[in-house]
């Protein structure tokens, strides 16, 4: 990140603004409902526009791809919210020490302030909108950085945000990586980033002098683990429903398979078969998406070459030979067999359609060989052997497991979403959104009738007892 590149951008007075308002007035249990209510009205007012602003922006976007990860996931956390703010906000009772009794201790979830947030552009719609609700259920205030490579999107969530909020309690700051540079090196009482590791680094680096306190979610490359004896068909069939979705543009798809070398090929016959099932053509086809532009399209492309360069087997699936329509970037689902670990498919995340499927000996052979890299944001074993699974679960550190399918523990209420070291840090959604954008900040209160006096010198016999008494 650039810091020379935004000097002359400066938010600051934008953040004082939004700062000094929740200063002014800190959002009750009322305000908080009352916003998340017609924050929910404004997604479901805006929904069309909001599918085709997306699709535009994608050149082709699946409408019901936007419509369930995008749109269903937001109303669905809006409304898992409002359901449980009350209970979140009450203080929770803490135990005291028994040399301090009859005190009595608690914990009270207060609003950390102004948060930031940093949308990217694969779900530009709830990776803005669902932090955002997390934040306000908290009592906070929020600036929203939405992504440059979907611009219709953005203007169309800052004009949604705009008819919901005044601008001092929720604004939407619109532009390009420069903006984004600037954003990032604001001095928020917490930023959300959600994006690749690469510029995570920066973001991280950028808020470092102003000491902000950091949710990254980055992403990584998530394996897909078959274990021996599972049914082959079905680990290809909702591996590729995980691969598939939203063209393989999500932080959590399965990024490359282990599977028994002896079931390699039956594994990429069944892929390829799930595949046409459910896409019978590419080019024209609503249901696949497309990557969203030419230069993330190029840099699959270029991937697909080095792997053939390397005498790495390709299989493409091509149903037609028409072309995509004027600006529509579609990339088939692609299988690479046994790409060796120096391939660029292998060296980062693939966010795309291209699937490595890489096979192995032995079970623990294939555990090792995760976590001989990095921490994934996802893990996704498929085993129905309980203690093998056990012990992989066990064994395996990511971000967040799902056993024997693939996404669906995205958006799951009660299990948070976040990485860990290169995928990420600190987690959201739900009651851990609620406590992310919080400050838990611990209470004591002194009984009237206390005992603190037999510390008070000049000490006696009395202080002796309880000294010798509490460290016996």
């Amino acid at each position: 990140m650039d810091t020379a590149a935004h000097d002359e951008i400066d938010l600051h007075p934008l953040l004082d603004q939004v700062r000094a308002a929740h200063r002014r007035q800190v959002p009750d249990y009322a305000q908080r409902m009352a916003d998340l209510d017609r924050l929910g009205q404004a997604v479901r007012k805006h929904r069309a526009e909001l599918v085709k602003a997306v699709s535009a922006d994608f050149g082709r976007r699946s409408r019901h791809e936007t419509l369930a990860a995008d749109i269903m996931t937001t109303l669905d956390e809006i409304k898992y919210l409002r359901s449980n703010l009350k209970a979140w906000m009450r203080p929770r009772h803490r135990g005291v020490n028994l040399a301090f009794l009859p005190a009595r201790a608690e914990m009270r979830p207060l609003p950390l302030g102004v948060i930031g947030i940093v949308a990217p552009w694969n779900y530009p719609i709830q990776l803005a909108l669902i932090p955002l609700a997390d934040a306000i259920a908290a009592g906070n205030h929020a600036l929203i950085k939405p992504s440059e490579h979907t611009p219709r999107t953005a203007q169309l969530l800052a004009r949604l945000i705009g008819e919901v909020f005044p601008a001092e309690r929720v604004s939407v700051v619109q532009g390009d990586a420069a903006v984004g540079a600037a954003f990032s090196s604001l001095p928020f009482d917490h930023l959300v980033f959600t994006g690749s590791t690469v510029v995570g680094r920066a973001v991280m680096a950028a808020a470092a002098p102003n000491l902000v306190p950091l949710t990254l979610e980055l992403g990584g490359k998530s394996p897909a683990l078959i274990a021996p004896g599972y049914p082959i068909e079905h680990a290809a069939e909702r591996i590729a429903a995980g691969k598939c979705f939203n063209a393989g543009q999500t932080c959590v798809a399965p990024d490359y398979v282990l599977v028994p070398r002896a079931q390699r090929d039956e594994f990429v016959r069944a892929y390829l078969a799930s595949v046409r099932k459910r896409y019978p053509s590419l080019a024209a086809n609503p249901d696949y998406t497309a990557v969203v532009n030419h230069r993330q399209a190029n840099r699959l492309r270029d991937w697909i070459d080095d792997a053939r360069d390397r005498g790495v087997t390709v299989m493409q699936y091509r149903p037609d030979s028409e072309t995509p329509p004027p600006g529509v970037e579609v990339i088939p689902p692609t299988v690479l067999l046994d790409p060796p670990d120096e391939a660029k498919v292998m060296q980062e995340e693939i966010f795309g359609p291209l699937l490595p499927v890489k096979s192995y000996d032995s079970h623990d052979e294939a555990m090792a060989y995760i976590n001989g890299r990095d921490r994934p944001l996802a893990f996704y074993p498929f085993d129905r052997d309980r203690k093998r699974l056990r012990r992989t679960l066990d064994t395996v550190v990511a971000g967040g497991v799902c056993v024997n399918d693939c996404l669906i523990q995205f958006g799951q209420h009660e299990l948070p979403v976040g990485g860990i070291g290169p995928s990420g840090m600190g987690q959201y959604h739900g009651h851990d959104g609620f406590l992310a954008f919080s400050k838990l900040m611990p209470v004591l209160y002194q009984s009237r009738l206390n005992g603190m006096s037999v510390f008070d010198p000049p000490f006696g016999k009395l202080a002796d007892f309880v000294v010798k008494f509490f460290t016996r």
